[in-house]
């Protein structure tokens, strides 16, 4: 610190020989020098946009006139094409008309054909529901007769002479008499007629034989007997059925002669047979009551052969009509085609014509547009060019007036930067000094700082060391005391092991004895082992031979089992099959048997066709019962489903009825409005909404006729975009006028109209404004004027871009 102390005095005397030297250049400089202007620079950069604007508004002025010759040109080919395009549009109106004739005559020729169509479509519909009709009677017809054959045994009798048929096949019944018939003749209407009483032992005969069920009425049986005394009340039921066989008539006569058909409630018919036990009271329903009992419901399908006959003749005539019908079917769906062709033809011609006429008026309105628009182009690049020759002038005289200027500001600014330049090394010079004793001041206080920090350290290792040498002093006399204490614990713990010592001598000899101990105890317990193995040995040979004694005794009693089980089958095999009893059978003599073959053989033989013929199904009356009641759950899902078709159906009609009329209502209010507006629009024309099938309100169409003053047109097609658009916003308006709305919102919808048709839609704008509010999106200057209110997008110069509004005073 003291060797330091001569640098630190040499720094403060250089520190104040600096700042007398900074003192001097406070005075000198002190006011500093005025900065350069930058007058000239403005004045350079401005000559040099100067000169790039005149440049600029030269090459500008040299395009505009090259643009302005390129318009006059285009606009004389414009003029030449326009009366091209009306010589062109002329001719197509003139042959508008006659295409238009031809067209009503071929849609009146398809209309007539396609009523042709439908009316043969629905008379072939009709023959050929008639024919399913009557096709679907006939098969449930033969299909019923079929069953009650089935259940009478016809087919069992069909080879025995004498029989005639069942009863349903040899009568008549009068329409709506077959259910009281079934019920009057009750188990007969099954029955299998035969001619005779020898016919019907043969035919007896055949179905006992053949282990079948059926019954027979045989004709002339009862002969000598007469019906009872007919009943006095109700119908008779004889009245309603005949045949032509005399001797089935007189079987009716039995069968019948006392059954009448009463007319109420089952309640009715129960009081009249219990007012006349001798006679079946029947229902036209099929309800019967008798002597033998009462039955609800008719248990037949009321088939009979005649039935049968008369549903097969109007099937077979049905599809006699049904193919007629399809002949004529085919013949109008031919005149169809031709007429759609024809009509298809013609109007092939009239859009061919259309097309032409809406392609030269779009021409036509396409070149007037672009004549309008270089007309306007040309009309804004002769004003630009006016602008941009007056705006060429005053950037010359500028440019001038500042050529003149300019030497004057660029003397001043050199002298300013020369007289910058000598502050700017004074400056510097100090701040050379200035940073020099700075650096020597920081080394200087860092080296002190550094000796300073040394001394600290070392300060504080002395007050350390001290510390330690006092601290181990300490430790010394605390090692000497637990020296002590050691040494007096390994004494006591030899003692301690001296009296371990004794201690195991004893405990040894005490193992010893036990050990002996448990060696004799171990050999006494293998001998007892050893017994009792021989023993379990022993036990196990007994238990063994128990087994197979219970085994063989089980082997016993299955077989003795069996052998009763098939006793007993055989037992009831002869009494279920043979209808014999056990003891008769036993006497009774073995029946022949084929030389050479044994009884077990032919039993074997005999059990071995009874495989083939295969098993009898014994589950069949489950499965019947199983479809029958499936048969009636889908009955009832049919019932459920015809029901809600019939609702839906009900619902259908009232939805197209309110459909019908509010879709007649929102058509008639539309036309008439359309008409007002049309014609207000339109000045002298006429115009309309016609449907296109009155007579279906449901999926008719709309057409537009719009013919305006001086046209002979109905098309829109054939009109100009002007007055299609003029046509689109009546028809749009008539809607608003209908079916009125709180605003409306339009987009450009004034963009294809002059300024004739424009000042009438503004016309219909001041009139509709006055009930509700209108929003219209246009580019029309006399559109935004009749607004209230203008809403409007601008970029600004940045880049971003904001809404602007304006509201446009009452006076406008």
């Amino acid at each position: 610190a003291d060797a330091l102390r001569p640098q630190l005095d040499a720094l403060v005397s250089d520190e104040e020989a600096l700042a007398s030297d900074r003192q001097r250049f406070d005075a000198d400089w002190g006011d500093g020098v005025a900065p350069p202007s930058g007058r000239a620079a403005e004045v350079r950069g401005e000559l040099s946009a100067l000169s790039g604007s005149i440049s600029r508004a030269e090459a500008e002025l040299a395009r505009i006139d090259g643009r302005l010759g390129a318009l006059a040109s285009t606009s004389e080919r414009l003029d030449a094409d326009a009366e091209r395009l009306r010589a062109d549009l002329v001719a197509a109106e003139g042959a508008e008309e006659p295409l238009v004739a031809r067209l009503d005559e071929a849609e009146r020729r398809r209309a007539a054909a396609e009523a042709a169509v439908a009316a043969a479509g629905a008379e072939l519909a009709e023959v050929t529901a008639e024919r399913a009709r009557w096709s679907t009677r006939a098969d449930a017809l033969s299909m019923a007769l079929d069953q009650a054959r089935s259940r009478a045994g016809a087919e069992r009798l069909a080879g025995i002479d004498g029989v005639v048929g069942t009863l349903l096949d040899v009568v008549t019944v009068d329409e709506g008499w077959e259910a009281a018939f079934e019920a009057a003749a009750g188990d007969a209407i099954t029955a299998v007629v035969v001619d005779g009483v020898d016919a019907g032992r043969r035919s007896l005969q055949a179905l006992h034989s053949g282990d079948a069920q059926g019954a027979v009425l045989a004709l002339g049986a009862a002969t000598g007997s007469r019906p009872s005394a007919p009943v006095p009340v109700g119908e008779p039921v004889r009245r309603h059925v005949r045949s032509e066989n005399p001797d089935v008539e007189a079987l009716l006569d039995q069968l019948l002669g006392h059954a009448v058909a009463v007319d109420g409630g089952w309640s009715d018919a129960v009081d009249i047979a219990l007012e006349h036990p001798h006679a079946v009271v029947v229902t036209r329903a099929g309800d019967r009551f008798g002597a033998s009992g009462w039955r609800i419901g008719n248990a037949g399908s009321g088939a009979t052969r005649t039935a049968l006959d008369e549903a097969t003749a109007h099937a077979e005539a049905a599809a006699t009509a049904v193919a007629t019908a399809e002949q004529r079917v085919a013949a109008a769906e031919a005149q169809l085609a031709a007429a759609r062709a024809d009509e298809h033809g013609v109007a092939k011609e009239l859009d061919a014509n259309d097309g032409l006429l809406s392609a030269a008026g779009d021409a036509l309105q396409r070149v007037e547009t672009e004549r309008r628009d270089i007309a306007t182009q040309a009309d804004a690049l002769r004003s630009r060019r006016d602008d941009q020759a007056g705006q060429l002038e005053r950037e010359r005289e500028r440019r001038a007036e500042l050529d003149a200027t300019l030497p004057v500001l660029e003397d001043e600014e050199a002298e300013r930067v020369e007289q910058g330049k000598a502050l700017a090394g004074a400056r510097t010079r100090i701040e050379q000094r200035t940073a020099s004793l700075a650096g020597r001041r920081r080394e200087l206080e860092v080296r002190a700082a550094g000796v300073e920090q040394r001394r600290v350290v070392l300060t504080q290792r002395r007050a350390e060391i001290d510390m330690r040498l006092e601290r181990h002093q300490v430790e010394r006399q605390e090692a000497n005391a637990r020296r002590v204490e050691v040494e007096r614990r390994a004494a006591a713990t030899n003692r301690l092991a001296a009296v371990v010592a004794d201690r195991l001598a004893t405990i040894e000899a005490t193992l010893a004895d036990l050990h002996e101990r448990r060696r004799a105890q171990s050999e006494v317990a293998r001998a007892q082992a050893a017994e009792l193995d021989a023993h379990r040995r022993e036990r196990t040979e007994v238990e063994r031979s128990v087994e197979g004694t219970r085994e063989r005794l089980a082997r016993i009693e299955l077989t003795d089992a069996e052998i009763r089980v098939r006793i007993e089958t055989a037992v009831e095999m002869l009494r279920r099959d043979l209808d014999v009893t056990p003891e008769t059978a036993v006497d009774a003599e073995c029946p022949p048997l084929p030389e050479g073959t044994t009884a077990a053989d032919r039993t074997r033989e005999l059990e071995r066709e009874l495989r083939l013929m295969g098993p009898i199904n014994p589950l069949a009356l489950e499965e019947f019962e199983a479809l029958q009641e499936r048969h009636t759950f889908l009955e009832a899902q049919l019932d459920d489903v015809k029901s809600t078709r019939r609702d839906l159906a009900k619902i259908i009609r009232a939805i197209d009825g309110e459909i019908v009329d509010v879709f007649a209502a929102a058509y008639s209010d539309v036309a008439a409005n359309f008409v007002k507006l049309f014609e207000t629009l339109f000045p002298g024309g006429k115009g309309g909404l016609k449907l296109t099938d009155p007579s279906d309100m449901l999926t008719t169409g709309i057409e537009v006729e719009a013919r305006p003053s001086g046209k002979n047109v109905r098309k829109l097609s054939l009109l100009s975009g002007g007055e299609r658009s003029l046509t689109a916003l009546a028809f749009l308006f008539a809607v608003f006028r209908s079916r009125p709305s709180p605003f409306y919102v339009m987009d450009e919808v004034e963009a294809a109209l002059d300024d004739v048709n424009l000042h009438r839609f503004l016309d219909l704008i001041h009139e509709f404004r006055a009930e509700a509010q209108l929003l219209i999106v246009s580019h029309q200057k006399r559109t935004m004027e009749a607004a209230d209110i203008l809403y409007g997008v601008t970029m600004q110069p940045g880049g971003s871009s904001r809404v602007v509004s304006e509201k446009v005073s009452s006076s406008h």
